[in-house]
């Protein structure tokens, strides 16, 4: 029988709570009032970045040791999920800071470490992960772009598709095959490009269903030719860091789905409660309280294992891989269900760019989308069943 304790190792501790209330303040207060024009305008978040750079919320995940805060996992899923309560572009901010920098930080040298995430935590720099191409989305190990060695050098080669925050981050973890016939089992090894290395370009933002303030381009290396030290870990042990990372980073994105879940039924409660039908509040109908008591629900649930997934995180538990995929999973699928009887509870004006219970909406599809399809977690979840 599991003793009390094992439960605390995943409940919110003081200074937790702490967190989240400066977090949600800070973000109703600076982020919330520009988020329709970012989505309107398909903007990059400035002042958001802005922001969250000004309270050291923007890379919180960054060791001290390199000027970072130190987070805690759990820390970090709750700056991510009181961010994207409010706007969910804006949360990529310190999500993707941490899915492009956990590499160097699980498999990087001392030196590495120091040189990129120094300025990250800083402020200076933003980092961001590319792994995805045009023909290597869920299966990534079929990836095409090249790596060579070339004395005290590697050549890079070959396109990056569906890159988040692309053109507007100073830093890449790059996956790159340096040896074809090998590929997964150590043909693919992981290095950090610069956004101004000779032969990085980037194409145009894709135009999407959601997340519009965060910019999704392809990332373009045309003989890309930077120093072998600037290689994360080993030769040939890419791929493996970057499922390692997906491990971990999977969980911000279960983050995302639950702010954006809970911002969207946080405005349907008091919508319902003002909205008056036949004489009263349509919150005082049964049906209604029902969808709203589902909603509560499977928010709740997918919150419970969102954060039981950042405890093993925090403490690479083996069952690491089976909690992040079933967290991602379950709090996306949450997500969607949610924002959509949110919208449905608005009635015609849920439908309505006026109101933000559609952007919601938009914005959760794409948390069952990346970092691994749903349909590709529940593959993960079943070849790692605890």
């Amino acid at each position: 029988m599991a003793g009390a304790g094992d439960f605390d190792l995943y409940r919110p501790a003081e200074e937790h709570e702490m967190l989240r209330a400066s977090v949600r303040a800070l973000a109703e207060a600076k982020i919330a009032p520009h988020a329709a024009d970012v989505d309107e305008s398909a903007r990059f978040p400035q002042e958001a970045l802005d922001a969250l750079v000004a309270n050291d919320l923007h890379a919180v995940h960054v060791p001290e040791e390199f000027g970072g805060a130190g987070a805690d996992a759990l820390a970090t899923v709750i700056v991510v999920e009181e961010v994207a309560r409010v706007c969910a572009s804006s949360s990529l901010i310190p999500a993707v800071n941490k899915l492009g920098s956990l590499p160097v930080m699980l498999a990087g040298s001392k030196e590495l470490q120091a040189r990129y995430l120094t300025p990250l935590a800083k402020g200076d720099a933003l980092f961001s992960y590319a792994l995805s191409e045009p023909d290597a989305g869920s299966d990534a190990g079929g990836m095409k772009t090249r790596a060579v060695r070339d004395g005290d050098h590697y050549v890079l080669n070959g396109v990056k598709r569906w890159i988040t925050n692309a053109g507007t981050s100073e830093y890449y973890t790059v996956m790159a095959v340096t040896d074809p016939e090998k590929r997964t089992r150590g043909g693919i090894s992981a290095f950090v490009v610069e956004k101004s290395d000779e032969g990085v370009s980037f194409g145009a933002p894709e135009r999407k269903l959601g997340i519009k303030g965060s910019p999704t381009r392809e990332v373009y290396l045309d003989n890309v030719r930077i120093p072998a030290s600037r290689m994360i870990g080993a030769e040939g042990t890419g791929f493996a860091t970057a499922m390692r990372t997906l491990d971990h980073t999977r969980i911000t994105i279960a983050a995302q789905a639950l702010g954006i879940a809970q911002g969207a039924l946080d405005y349907a409660q008091g919508y319902v409660r003002e909205r008056k039908q036949f004489g009263r509040p349509v919150g005082d109908f049964q049906g209604i309280q029902f969808m709203l008591a589902d909603m509560a629900m499977k928010l709740a649930a997918a919150r419970q294992l969102t954060y039981a997934a950042a405890a093993r995180s925090e403490r690479e538990d083996d069952d690491l891989t089976f909690y992040g995929a079933a967290a991602k999973c379950y709090a996306s699928d949450a997500a969607m269900e949610i924002t959509t009887d949110a919208v449905q509870l608005l009635g015609g004006y849920g439908f309505t760019r006026d109101y933000p219970v559609e952007r919601m909406m938009r914005d959760a599809k794409i948390t069952q989308i990346y970092e691994g399809t749903n349909q590709v977690q529940r593959i993960v979840m079943a070849r790692n069943l605890p």
